[in-house]
């Protein structure tokens, strides 16, 4: 564990009294998940505001189950905690890099903190979080803080006073404002019923279907079992690497949704969509205040994929959202289409970089490089219709027709 009273704080409290011992403002620890450490960032996240990525059952979960080096840097102020950021620390080549517990699973990411400190943190204070990181793990090359939300709750993110860029992928909502018949009013209803009551025929004669949310250890398996094949085809038809096929992150998502079972109502809840005794479509969502956050989903590539179950899913999920009060249905990263037939909020993430040593600079600048491309990728749509069908190609499924 390490202490630091290094910055500007300190600076402002020894100038405020003509003590020359005056206590510093601040301290900060940087530490391992030892059950003292997650002690301090579960106190914090108590009263504190957080994203679902940076909640201490995320981060407790991820460092039993992923196994990964991290370490939980946590800031305090007048001897409490205001401030934490949990961090993994993963290899790219030669270059050891600090990023959100989860990789690419962590989106939206707010870091708990507590509210009343949001108001006065400024560059001062996240430089000296992220120093001290560096003088704690001098073998750690660059900080990543990556699809980071502007705001939360109306509180803003104090580690965008940190260099940051705009991240590649958009985030999309829709506004549940005046409940469900009123977001249908909005939203092309008379269509999305029409096409709801087509499907719910479909599904009727293809043998009976239900909707269910895991409420049990068996159901979450069940759920998870089906939810990893479907993704796992998915991604191999897509040509795409499988972020979920590591028995680790499998292993983390089976924990997560079954220990979330124990609190009312569960901060991650699994819902299914089951045809004729098959799960055809499920989604993992997070509960976040007001917001209902899909966290990930997938669909059976089967004979019933036609009838689009995931959207069928999706219409009674936002439904439901509406019915438990509820003010916004977020499909979290990614512009799809399907996201599109409800979306009415965009939220662009951003990526603070901070690089601690000379590899850390050049890693931080090819990183700057490769999301400028990715975005310049994804808002051409002929360029990116070709990348998917060459990704597609090369995983040896049809390519896009020539008129494509």
């Amino acid at each position: 564990m390490v202490d630091a009273a290094r910055s500007i704080g300190a600076k402002r409290v020894t100038a405020e009294s003509s003590r020359e011992t005056a206590a510093p403002a601040f301290s900060i620890t940087v530490a391992s998940a030892a059950p003292e450490i997650l002690g301090q960032y579960s106190e914090l996240c108590g009263t504190g505001v957080f994203a679902p990525a940076q909640s201490p059952e995320w981060v407790a979960t991820w460092t039993a189950k992923a196994e990964t080096d991290h370490v939980i840097a946590v800031f305090f102020s007048s001897g409490r905690p205001v401030f934490a950021l949990a961090l993994e620390i993963v290899r790219a080549g030669p270059v050891r890099i600090a990023r959100f517990m989860g990789g690419s699973h962590a989106n939206g990411n707010f870091a708990a903190a507590d509210p009343s400190w949001l108001a006065t943190a400024g560059a001062a204070e996240m430089q000296a979080l992220t120093a001290e990181i560096g003088r704690a793990r001098p073998d750690i090359d660059i900080v990543a803080l990556e699809r980071l939300l502007p705001d939360f709750e109306d509180l803003p993110n104090p580690l965008l006073a940190l260099p940051h860029y705009s991240s590649p992928n958009l985030s999309l909502a829709v506004c549940l404002d005046g409940g469900f018949e009123a977001l249908l009013d909005r939203a092309s209803g008379k269509r999305k019923r029409k096409k709801h009551r087509s499907q719910t025929r479909k599904f009727e004669a293809a043998g009976g279907f239900t909707r269910i949310e895991a409420t049990s250890p068996a159901e979450v398996t069940r759920m998870l079992d089906a939810f990893f094949v479907m993704k796992e085809d998915r991604f191999r038809r897509a040509g795409i690497a499988n972020v979920f096929g590591d028995a680790k992150v499998q292993a983390f998502f089976r924990a997560l949704f079954t220990d979330a079972l124990a609190a009312s109502p569960p901060p991650f809840v699994l819902h299914g969509l089951e045809v004729d005794g098959k799960l055809r479509a499920v989604t993992g969502s997070s509960r976040s205040g007001k917001r209902l956050i899909c966290e990930f989903g997938a669909i059976a590539e089967d004979e019933l994929a036609h009838a689009s179950p995931g959207d069928f899913l999706f219409f009674d999920n936002i439904r439901e959202a509406c019915a438990q009060g509820f003010s916004v249905y977020d499909f979290s990263v990614g512009d799809e289409p399907y996201k599109r037939l409800w979306c009415d909020i965009e939220t662009r993430h951003m990526d603070a970089v901070v690089p601690l040593t000379l590899k850390g600079r050049a890693f931080a600048a090819s990183m700057r490089l490769k999301a400028h491309l990715k975005a310049f990728v994804k808002t051409s749509p002929l360029i990116w219709k070709l990348t998917k069908a060459l990704r597609k190609k090369a995983a040896g499924q049809p390519a896009a027709s020539a008129e494509d």
